[in-house]
């Protein structure tokens, strides 16, 4: 350990050991001697690669580094300027409807898929395994460069199934032949929604897992007091997985506020944020600023704004729920 405890007076041993510094016994010592040791991997590493990072990110905000000359103090500047910046405020706009929409979609469809796949039908392990496979890849390169073909508006399969079904040729001819998709500034955050539906199996995997831990002893009670399936769910089901449900969204809004690998690898890496900064997530704007005009100062800046939003968002999230979310422990005076 750090303290030699064969140089440390008796009476300072006595106060290390009251704060937990150094055991009172010396097998508890040992024990204590080899934590460290097994421990000080992840410490190290924590200290150099996480909290490191850190500190000197938010020094960095307050200068102006461009990576080839030493930091310039310039205190606040970075921020004021990130608030006169228009692409700024369109990367923040961008970031919070794309939120606002795929967040809820994503809670919503995997809470229905769960609640679908928690009856007792034939060949149930299968389904749950093949609605939970395409959450293995999640929002990865592969992903990305898929739905760029699916939403090609010219020779892309969706459009190809519209105009099949409902083009002025199709088995229906409506005249529809699907909209641009990823090339129409309109229709570029409903597409990355879509794509990031491709993945809700990981949340219907933990609706799951809550609705199979809701006792059946309600749903009976409530059958016997005339309460219908859809009575049931709302009155029953709803509030008893509430805390899941809190989970996802705070998680869900986390994640989507962090958008950047499919807006980056369907851009093509080059032209960002295309078409009229439509795609211009957050932190496709930070990546941008920081690994494309080197303007690290300005990212740091832009990346504890991302913190403090974040934060800000699930104590929100937290106060909110304390009317809708339903504890066990509630009843018994714990909480």
């Amino acid at each position: 350990m750090a303290v030699q405890t064969a140089q440390v007076p008796a009476r300072h041993k006595r106060k290390l050991a009251l704060f937990g510094l150094i055991p009172a016994g010396k097998i508890e010592r040992r024990e204590a001697l080899w934590f460290w040791i097994f421990i000080s991997p992840w410490v190290i590493g924590f200290l150099a690669f996480t909290l490191y990072p850190i500190v000197m990110s938010a020094y960095y905000s307050m200068t102006v580094f461009n990576v080839a000359s030493p930091p310039v103090w310039v205190g606040f500047d970075n921020y004021i300027n990130l608030f006169n910046d228009r692409v700024y405020w369109k990367s923040l706009q961008v970031t919070g409807y794309y939120t606002l929409l795929s967040v809820p979609l994503g809670i919503f469809f995997g809470l229905m898929l769960a609640v679908l796949l928690n009856q007792r039908v034939p060949a149930l392990g299968v389904f749950r395994t093949l609605y939970y496979l395409p959450a293995l890849l999640g929002g990865s390169v592969a992903v990305a460069l898929l739905f760029s073909w699916l939403l090609n508006p010219q020779f892309g399969a969706i459009n190809l199934i519209i105009r099949t079904l409902v083009g002025p040729n199709g088995l229906i001819p409506l005249g529809i032949t699907g909209p641009r998709w990823l090339q129409d500034p309109n229709w570029v955050i409903p597409s990355f929604t879509l794509m990031s539906l491709w993945g809700f199996g990981g949340t219907m995997l933990i609706y799951l897992s809550a609705l199979q831990g809701v006792p059946t002893a309600l749903y009976e009670a409530a059958e016997i007091d005339g309460a219908n399936r859809i009575q049931q769910f709302f009155n029953v089901t709803v509030p008893m997985i509430s805390p899941v449900i809190l989970f996802t969204f705070i998680t869900g809004v986390i994640g989507a506020m962090q958008q950047f690998t499919a807006a980056y690898v369907i851009s093509g890496g080059m032209n960002l944020g295309a078409p009229a900064y439509s795609s211009m997530f957050y932190n496709l704007y930070l990546f941008l600023n920081a690994f494309r005009r080197y303007r690290m100062g300005l990212a740091s800046a832009q990346a504890w704004i991302l913190l403090v939003v974040i934060l800000l968002l699930t104590l929100a999230m937290f106060w909110a729920s304390r009317r809708y979310v339903h504890y066990e422990s509630d009843e018994e005076g714990a909480i």
